[in-house]
């Protein structure tokens, strides 16, 4: 199939990359399905960081099939990776973990009171599942499954032939000192956390046996650790001596043994070779002088195959990381992310950005405004009045090559309907008197016009506000806040209930609470910023402090408009005096 043509002034990353995998592809394998690839070890919770890994090939495979190509996303599940560390903050999970460091990930016990039947499936799960959700179509293979059952046999074989030719690669590599990190400003606390955890796998090349080099590690017969050392191996009968450090040896035949893996450094290269991939991304951790990508590039080589195409990608920071990491432990997930927002945002958080670009996923504040932004670019797409590479970015977060994502009806503004859910406490009663008075002449009939949204507002309400930043209305008015009043300020509180029953709605009393401090300074409700002298803001500010103090007992809150409408007519007028 011919290369469609793209223009670069009106295309965006994602189009660039799915023009040079095409190409390559095309020159590589011809006739055959692209195959992009990603990698996750499931040795802990797989945060958003790690997300990075799989939506880069992703989106491009995608992409790849818009155009009618057959693309295969293989995504290598590391679960034969050893198990190094007990990470922190895992519900279930105590010291007593340590004794299965060295492991394979599928040999360590799930977590306690967890329905998986290890470590490795437990957290697979719940990355699964959010992938799903997300619209990701993948092929997971299981590096246990591969390994165990023999099918890389002839790539160990091979490897351990050659294991010369790979040796000299690593060698040049061994002898030199990698040059010092550029220092890049993190993105935040956050950032650091995910760097530590990316990547598949440590950055082992199998050196430091005494009997020379081989790139293959045993897993014991007695301990299951990896804590052996191979002592000896004879290419003819493929007999394959080791040690191990809780004092087993074993002699065993590699043609017939699957209890074993190629060390890091190979296994990557060795799968690019048997796979055919095209395009994988890694992360910084992986593209440094002498790390496993570019090691890589060269030992791919020995296996008959080439490097892919492999652009470096850049963490994933997370804004109001600081108070979910003292309860968790650890950098969000997926799925934390999904609970407080569509998976439409999540991908477009993605998707807008080069790989190379760090950029931040919110937990805080920040998430109200990412969701105006999205708003008003379903806004612009809607209308043609989008940027070419904002509609590109826009149009792989609401659908993928298989269809549109499931999305919100009735996409009410996210920082309203969280507003709404604070005050509320999620009564969906009141929720729906709240929501459906919003726009009288659109009224809302059912709260799930406003789902998913609404349940994610109320989610990020629920889980990331703190208990002494929610809002609380008054239950009786503020007597003496309103008997210090001068008489400016009873006029002010007299304009704003003369009006409410003329503008009972959330543009209405937007129109109001903003123009009764002009009214009161003698000009129209109607002028604009321009027509107004500065002091108007400072007068507005004021007006709007007033009616926090008085309705919620603080100087701020939510949106005003939205906040008079939750309280309802008869309980403002009772707390402001009337």
């Amino acid at each position: 199939m011919p290369i469609v043509a793209q223009s670069t002034e009106t295309t965006d990353w994602v189009s660039r990359y799915a023009d040079e995998v095409i190409a390559e592809s095309e020159r590589r394998a011809p006739g055959k399905p692209v195959v992009v690839a990603s990698g996750l070890s499931p040795s802990g919770p797989i945060h958003l960081g790690n997300l990075r890994e799989v939506m880069t090939p992703h989106l491009v495979a995608d992409e790849i099939r818009r155009r009618g190509h057959q693309v295969r996303h293989v995504l290598s599940w590391d679960d034969y990776d050893r198990y190094r560390k007990v990470p922190a903050g895992v519900a279930g999970v105590d010291k007593s973990w340590e004794e299965h460091i060295g492991k394979p990930l599928t040999s360590v016990p799930a977590p306690a009171g967890s329905a998986y039947p290890n470590w490795a499936e437990h957290f697979k799960a719940a990355m699964v599942e959010s992938l799903a959700a997300m619209g990701v179509e993948y092929e997971g293979i299981s590096q246990t499954a591969q390994y165990t059952s023999g099918t890389y046999r002839e790539q160990v074989l091979f490897a351990m032939r050659h294991r010369g030719d790979i040796d000299a690669v690593l060698a040049q590599y061994r002898t030199k000192k990698a040059p010092a990190k550029k220092s890049q400003k993190p993105v935040d606390e956050a950032e650091l956390e995910a760097a530590e955890g990316s990547g598949a796998a440590g950055e082992d090349d199998g050196s430091g046996s005494g009997a020379g080099y081989f790139p293959y590690k045993p897993y014991c017969g007695a301990c299951e650790k990896d804590l052996t050392t191979v002592t000896a191996y004879d290419d003819e009968s493929t007999e394959l001596s080791y040690v191990c450090q809780c004092g087993h040896t074993e002699t065993v035949k590699l043609s017939e043994f699957n209890r074993g893996k190629l060390v890091w450094k190979v296994d990557w290269p060795m799968r690019w070779a048997y796979e055919g991939v095209i395009f994988e991304p890694s992360g910084v951790d992986h593209s440094s002088p002498g790390s496993s990508f570019q090691v890589g590039g060269q030992i791919v080589g020995i296996f008959g195959g080439e490097q892919p195409i492999g652009p470096m990608y850049a963490f994933v920071g997370i804004s109001g990381m600081a108070k979910m990491s003292s309860s968790k432990g650890g950098v969000p997930t997926p799925a934390d992310a999904l609970q407080i927002m569509e998976p439409q945002l999540l991908r477009w958080l993605y998707a807008r950005r080069r790989p190379n670009q760090s950029f931040k996923i919110a937990f805080d504040q920040e998430i109200q405004r990412l969701y105006d932004e999205w708003d008003k670019l379903e806004t612009k797409v809607a209308d043609g009045s989008a940027l070419p590479a904002d509609a590109a970015a826009h149009s792989r977060a609401v659908r993928t090559a298989a269809g549109e994502l499931p999305r919100t009806p009735r996409p009410l503004p996210y920082r309203t309907l969280a507003s709404v859910a604070d005050i509320t406490a999620g009564a969906e009663d009141q929720t729906l008197r709240i929501l459906s008075e919003l726009d009288p002449a659109n009224p809302l009939a059912s709260l799930d016009e406003a789902r998913p949204r609404l349940d994610r507002a109320e989610a990020w309400i629920n889980s990331q506000v703190p208990a002494d930043q929610r809002t609380v209305v008054r239950a009786e008015p503020d007597a003496e806040l309103l008997a210090s009043l001068d008489e400016q300020g009873r006029e002010s509180l007299r304009l704003l209930l003369d009006g409410l029953d003329s503008h009972w709605s959330l543009d209405g009393l937007t129109h109001l609470v903003y123009g009764v401090p002009k009214v009161q300074a003698g000009f129209s409700a109607d002028a604009t910023p321009k027509e107004l002298p500065p002091e108007i803001k400072g007068a507005q500010r004021s007006f709007f402090a007033l009616l926090y103090r008085l309705l919620v007992s603080r100087d701020t809150g939510p949106r005003l408009p939205t906040l008079l409408l939750a309280v309802g007519a008869e309980r403002v007028r009772k707390l402001l005096g009337a």
